[in-house]
């Protein structure tokens, strides 16, 4: 499916996103993640989507408030380090604008490879770290 198509997405295929958003943001909430790990490879794999349109759909995720309930219960519970949050916010608005560059310039096959080896990476050191 092309989603950037005039025809109208099946009932389905929007079920199936809202319920994708449902397990991501569940995710988000119980342990952090969501987005790399989660939707894009299920964009890419379940619904079709290109690797550049997955994480570009992604990242757009990202700049409306999808986290906002998540963090404010954290907050509340005094689980959020806001002087954390504002510097590596800063960080990451330029890192993510320099990461896109290069992304688009690279192959769909070697960021779902990027991806995987860090996905890999991490699995290992939260495996066997104490």
């Amino acid at each position: 499916m092309n989603p950037q198509s005039t025809t109208p997405m099946p009932i389905l295929f929007l079920l199936g996103l809202v319920i994708l958003g449902l397990l991501a943001g569940f995710l988000s909430g119980l342990i952090g993640i969501g987005g790399a790990v989660i939707i894009i490879p299920a964009l890419v794999y379940l619904f079709g989507y290109e690797q550049h349109m997955a994480q570009g759909t992604t990242i757009a995720l990202m700049v409306l408030p999808i986290g906002l309930f998540a963090a404010l219960n954290y907050y509340q519970k005094g689980m959020v380090d806001l002087k954390t949050v504002l510097f590596i916010s800063v960080g990451f608005v330029i890192g993510g604008y320099l990461g896109s560059l290069l992304a688009l310039e690279i192959s769909a096959l070697i960021l779902k490879r990027i991806l995987a080896v860090l996905l890999i990476l991490i699995s290992i050191k939260l495996l066997f770290s104490n």
